[in-house]
């Protein structure tokens, strides 16, 4: 792994590895479980890191997003918009997220593969482009990128920590 393309696809590689360990076997109740009212479940937090993947690195590829092209919004039902992905959502909205095993790493798979289709014919001048100029100082596509693989590893990691709670 020289490359910076080579990097991020291994980091991604990661993030997927652990949201198939952090669902394996559970059932859809055990995937919604809360440990609070308050509490996200691993269902919420491995759609919502999916969500956040697919929305940021196909927004910055100028892809269509997997969620609507590919047809996972339909596939997941959810009862709120197509352009929800999880940010700011209410106790309420979180406990709406229900989904089996499957159907969680089916679209995460889906969204990893777009990722990696994008991510591995990067070049180092590549990273340094702007990709959101509402923040100061502006966003390049690096740290756009880097912010996904954290955000994802953070929930990831909170699904793990679930999981093991039950």
């Amino acid at each position: 792994m020289t490359t910076s393309a080579g990097l991020l696809v291994d980091a991604f590689g990661r993030i997927q590895e652990e949201v198939h360990a952090a669902v394996a076997g559970l059932s859809a109740d055990e995937l919604a479980y809360r440990i609070n009212g308050e509490a996200n479940s691993i269902a919420w937090l491995i759609w919502h890191l999916a969500r956040v993947q697919d929305d940021h690195v196909a927004g910055a590829a100028g892809f269509a997003q997997v969620w609507t092209a590919q047809g996972w919004a339909g596939r997941f039902d959810l009862p709120f918009g197509d352009s929800e992905i999880g940010y700011g959502q209410d106790s309420r909205k979180v406990a709406q997220v229900k989904a089996s095993a499957e159907l969680l790493t089916g679209y995460y798979d889906a969204t990893h593969e777009q990722t990696i289709g994008y991510v591995k014919g990067l070049t180092s001048k590549d990273l340094t482009r702007i990709v959101d100029e509402n923040w100061d100082p502006p966003v390049t596509l690096a740290v756009r990128l880097v912010s996904v693989v954290s955000d994802d590893l953070q929930h990831v990691g909170q699904a793990a920590f679930i999981r093991g709670l039950l």
